[in-house]
């Protein structure tokens, strides 16, 4: 069986002394600068949700949402066995294991802190934010990939590789697949949605595709992922990552269909009301 030499690539970047940086840390920075660029630029857009300030004040926010939730959606979803009878491993970030699920109930946690102290439309504010967040799921992907971790199930694919640590065989590069999937694909479709003034002016539309898009590109991207050996196949087949998706795309289409109800006409928010009225007085006083 032909396969693919996998390009081994050491993980960590540079290291000085004791101090090394990895290129999974770098992911993650990478993903926060970027992400914070362009929701500084977003959240600008009418009908206005937040000022320029707002964003970088909420990058902490998220950066330990991320972290934290992250990793004790890891802990709780993933190895609470192993956890229960070594808990202070759970603080060992240097060691691995991360779960994006918690890592977005942290971010939505701190969404709803954050909004509510800054007196901020909670769903308005989410909406600009998840726009970003596959920015930081591309990246992270691909150091996966170098890591040479989380590899895909054995396949006689033209382009299948053999993974150190994996054994013989040949398997899916699945950690590209859902680099594409989850981060290229999902953020060309959500800068699609959110260049249309009539998608911002819906809270709750864009937050809802976020969550139903991320859940649908991950259920996909299980398919060709190998299962963590600890989990292995759980209920009808299905992988721990799947089953947590599945609320995902639940909740986001019912966002969805709640934004579409509360879109229509007359229940526009006050930006748009406000610049339609300016328009309108704008064109009156033109025509005198």
């Amino acid at each position: 069986m032909l396969a693919l030499p996998f390009p081994i690539i050491d993980p960590v970047l540079v290291q000085v002394g004791p101090i090394a940086i990895r290129w999974y840390a770098l992911a993650y920075i990478t993903g926060i600068l970027l992400g914070w660029w362009l929701a500084r630029r977003l959240v600008a857009r009418r009908p206005t949700v937040a000022t320029t300030e707002q964003v970088e004040d909420f990058v902490t926010w998220a950066t330990l949402g991320i972290i934290l939730g992250g990793r004790f959606g890891y802990v709780l979803f993933y190895r609470p066995g192993y956890y229960l009878t070594a808990p202070w491993e759970a603080l060992y970030l240097w060691q691995g294991g991360m779960s994006f699920h918690g890592g977005a109930l942290g971010v939505i946690l701190a969404l709803f802190l954050f909004a509510h102290s800054r007196k901020l439309d909670v769903l308005f504010f989410a909406d600009r934010i998840v726009c970003v967040v596959p920015i930081g799921l591309f990246f992270g992907r691909l150091a996966n990939f170098v890591n040479g971790e989380l590899w895909g199930r054995v396949s006689d694919v033209p382009w299948a590789m053999v993974f150190p640590g994996a054994g013989p065989e040949p398997r899916h590069p699945s950690q590209l697949y859902q680099a594409g999937l989850e981060g290229l694909a999902l953020f060309g479709v959500l800068m699609w949605l959110v260049s249309r003034p009539w998608m911002r002016a819906r809270p709750g539309l864009l937050s809802g595709a976020f969550l139903a898009g991320y859940g649908v590109a991950r259920i996909i991207g299980e398919f060709f992922r190998q299962p963590d050996a600890y989990l292995g196949f759980l209920f009808a087949g299905a992988t721990m990552g799947q089953l947590l998706s599945l609320p995902m795309v639940a909740i986001g289409i019912w966002l969805m269909l709640r934004a579409r109800r509360q879109g229509a006409p007359g229940a526009q928010p006050l930006g748009i009301q406000q610049e339609s009225v300016a328009l309108s007085l704008g064109k009156k006083l033109a025509g005198k």
